[in-house]
């Protein structure tokens, strides 16, 4: 099968990581028959210095024309002055209200081999952890009139927070449809008891529950889901909430999870275009260092394979590549566990772990999923 693949390597990082996602893709292309076509586009801080515009036009008609979006990250210190309709995160917001993304997937998986990298007490997590965030991706805060104004308190701005039904109906049904391929839980998280939005929220979410007769619905105020996930994360199957609290949650999820560099996500619409990124920003102060991880990034293609090729076998070996690679205990500089007190000689921490580069991460991956080619190319 052939696909074309509209790629966004973005700033900092980005062009590092979906360096590494691309070398990937191409060994599954190999193993699996496929063909995948990547158009370079550009985003972000690199698309206003060349463009003058961070989501240029013909970026976007590129995107539409795909058959998904793989992104790296998007912005910087070096543009952090400039006014917030300008700025490189304004790309994202485009790309995603232009293309109708509005569910973001968020998987937090802990693995097994990175158990001892998650801050919690072991007996909260043991087992593993596995649970997933729906985040409604493009409306809310985010999107909401925004504006400032002269008040008896000096100058002031304001962001409105606006959600219609048929925006929480739809990502919902997102929510219990993925639910009932998983463990059959649901848990909407908003803050009813203070926000007139969030009282709409929970009113359509019950409503929609009634369609899902077999889903278990609890409804939870977004502080107590904050603590609920350090206390007892087990809890959780799936998780649908606002954009604001997915954005704040997915990312307390990413480190209970052990790094944000592990953290793939998806943003679909209806029918099976996406947009796939790495949870984690663009990290400016690891860019052209190859210290990067870029397995949040190769998780994220998987995920590509998965939602929007269903490629099923395919997206099935990246992770398992990933899990082979981290058994072998090599570890990217962020999952790299310090010394304990009582022994700080790094040589002698068990189990022993080999410190790897961006670059060699993505070889090794690569690699675990198609070697004679890796040999070949070697000779």
């Amino acid at each position: 099968m052939n696909y074309n693949i509209a790629v966004i390597p973005g700033d900092g990082i980005g062009p590092e990581v979906i360096r590494e996602t691309v070398k990937v893709l191409d060994r599954i292309a190999d193993k699996f028959g496929h063909k995948f076509s990547y158009q370079e586009l550009l985003a972000g801080g690199i698309a206003i210095d060349q463009t003058g515009k961070a989501l240029p036009e013909d970026t976007l008609s590129a995107c539409k024309s795909s058959d998904s979006v793989l992104l790296g990250a998007v912005g910087g210190w070096k543009w952090d002055d400039l006014p917030g309709d300008k700025r490189p995160e304004t790309a994202l917001l485009g790309l995603r209200k232009a293309l109708e993304l509005y569910a973001n997937i968020r998987p937090a998986l802990l693995f097994e081999e990175l158990a001892s990298a998650c801050p919690l007490k072991p007996e909260i997590v043991k087992d593993g952890l596995d649970f997933v965030v729906v985040r409604e991706l493009t409306g809310g805060i985010y999107f909401g009139e925004k504006g400032t104004k002269e008040t008896d308190m000096g100058h002031a701005a304001y962001d409105v927070e606006l959600y219609s039904e048929k925006e929480v109906q739809r990502i919902a049904q997102t929510a219990f449809d993925m639910a009932s391929k998983r463990n059959k839980k649901v848990t909407s998280v908003d803050k009813a008891n203070v926000l007139e939005s969030s009282r709409l929220w929970r009113r359509v979410v019950s409503e929609t529950a009634k369609e899902y007769p077999q889903i278990e619905l609890n409804n939870m105020y977004v502080d107590n889901a904050a603590m609920q996930l350090v206390r007892d994360p087990k809890q959780f199957d799936v998780i649908v909430t606002s954009n604001i609290f997915g954005d704040i949650l997915s990312d307390e999820a990413s480190q209970i999870t052990g790094s944000i560099g592990l953290l793939p996500s998806a943003s679909l619409t209806t029918g099976n275009f996406g947009m796939y990124e790495p949870v984690h920003g663009s990290a400016p102060d690891l860019a052209g260092r190859d210290k990067a991880n870029p397995m949040a990034a190769i998780l994220s293609a998987a995920m590509m394979l998965r939602y929007s090729f269903g490629l099923l076998e395919e997206s099935d070996e990246i992770s398992s590549a990933v899990r082979r690679v981290l058994k072998k205990g090599y570890r990217t500089p962020d999952l790299m566990e310090p010394p304990s007190e009582e022994n700080t000689d790094m040589t002698n921490v068990a189990p022993a772990k080999k410190e790897v580069g961006t670059k060699e991460a993505g070889d090794l991956i690569a690699e675990e999923i198609c070697p004679f080619i890796l040999s070949a190319g070697k000779a």
